[in-house]
């Protein structure tokens, strides 16, 4: 009878343990931007912000863009910049993404997709140095950022594109 106790015991916590571990993977697969840091730093402030300050990010790593890529690896947050060398037409598509290609690290070229449905379309133009913070995903043409933009129910630090001084978010 103990031994069937026993049994029935681990078989549960067996259960319990494989039931965290499932909603902690689906939490990672859903979740649109890094886990809170409390060491981090925040960004600075937009005028205008509202006074309730999103949850701290993950710090600017300089490197960041650059392992992301090297690694080709995806979800990762990045701030960088870059030299605007071709302007996309728009994606019509709900959500609609205002699009170009930016050369960055010595001449790898990203895409950055910022959706114009939650951020101010950029006034942006080919040639044009573009300062940029959200998340990356690589892909076969060499990876895209998009998350560009506020983060509309207030959880997440977000992102920005930043053109001749301005940042829109």
């Amino acid at each position: 009878m103990a031994l069937r106790k026993r049994t029935v015991t681990r078989l549960v916590i067996l259960l319990i343990l494989t039931g965290v571990w499932l909603w902690q993977r689906q939490q990672a697969k859903t979740d649109d931007g890094p886990p809170p840091d409390a060491g981090s730093r925040p960004a600075n402030p937009d005028p205008g912000a509202s006074a309730k300050a999103p949850p701290a990010e993950a710090p600017n790593d300089p490197g960041a863009l650059a392992r992301a890529v090297a690694q080709q690896r995806s979800g990762v947050w990045v701030e960088s910049s870059g030299r605007i060398v071709h302007l996309l037409k728009d994606d019509r598509e709900p959500p609609r993404h205002q699009r170009c290609l930016v050369d960055i690290l010595d001449g790898h070229t990203i895409k950055i997709s910022h959706n114009i449905d939650l951020a101010p379309r950029v006034p942006w133009r080919k040639g044009q140095k573009i300062g940029f913070r959200g998340r990356f995903e690589w892909n076969d043409k060499g990876g895209v950022v998009h998350w560009t933009h506020h983060d509309p129910q207030g959880r997440k630090q977000g992102g920005w594109l930043q053109v001749d001084g301005k940042r829109y978010r």
